[in-house]
């Protein structure tokens, strides 16, 4: 009965089509997991620690310094104003030298990874900021270090803040990781491009952006669940 509707709707051959792209469309999903995974993994280890720096070095901080807050806020600009189309093309030496290549799923993972860097680390700042200053004065009343406060303090209090930070990052280089395929990085986008856009096979372009939005509302939905639990304001 359900064939003879999608055969009468003419929706048949594009369902077809569909289930013999599934393959394909999991071996995309794999690559552009493995590049949110690595630029992801990238923000947090190297970029969290920026974001710190950045706030402590700001003025009314505990190590404040305006000239290394200026330089370190100018470099954090620069490669944020770039679009990431055109740092991922300009980054295509340095790939090659880290990745041994500049196509493929690994490939692209290193301009995503310089881009989050930056990105996270601005967020981190301002999630940050939110943690009231009372409570920061506190720890340093009862001789915490700054090590202490930034570990016992900062990160603490702001825990809800940066998770709903790296959620929305998460997002934002979800559709990056697309933008990549446009240079052959691999994954969803490259999927699209190669037979939505090039083969005119609406169906299979329909099919990625379906499965796009249902990986942004799982990591949205995720995200926003764990920050509402670890949340003890």
């Amino acid at each position: 009965m359900l064939e003879s509707l999608l055969a009468a709707a003419g929706l048949l051959p594009w369902l077809s089509n569909v289930i013999d792209m599934l393959p394909e469309m999991g071996t995309a999903v794999g690559e552009t997991l493995t590049m949110l995974a690595i630029g992801l993994s990238a923000a947090v280890l190297l970029g969290g620690p920026l974001g710190v720096l950045l706030f402590l070095v700001a003025d009314g901080q505990s190590l404040q310094n305006r000239p290394a807050a200026l330089l370190l806020g100018w470099l954090v600009n620069t490669v944020r104003s770039f679009p990431f189309i055109i740092l991922l093309v300009a980054l295509v030496p340095f790939t090659r030298v880290v990745a041994g290549t500049s196509i493929g799923p690994l490939a692209a993972a290193v301009p995503l990874s310089f881009a989050a860097i930056p990105y996270f680390a601005r967020m981190v700042e301002q999630s940050l900021r939110e943690v009231p200053r009372g409570v920061i004065e506190a720890a340093h009343a009862m001789g915490a270090s700054e090590l202490q406060i930034v570990l016992r303090v900062l990160l603490l209090e702001a825990r809800s803040g940066l998770v709903l930070a790296l959620t929305a990052l998460a997002v934002s280089f979800l559709s990056y990781s697309a933008v990549a395929g446009v240079v052959g990085g691999g994954g969803i986008g490259d999927l699209a491009i190669r037979y939505g856009y090039y083969r005119f096979e609406t169906d299979i372009m329909i099919a990625t952006v379906a499965i796009l939005i249902a990986m942004v509302q799982l990591i949205q939905f995720s995200g926003s669940r764990i920050a509402r639990r670890i949340d003890k304001r």
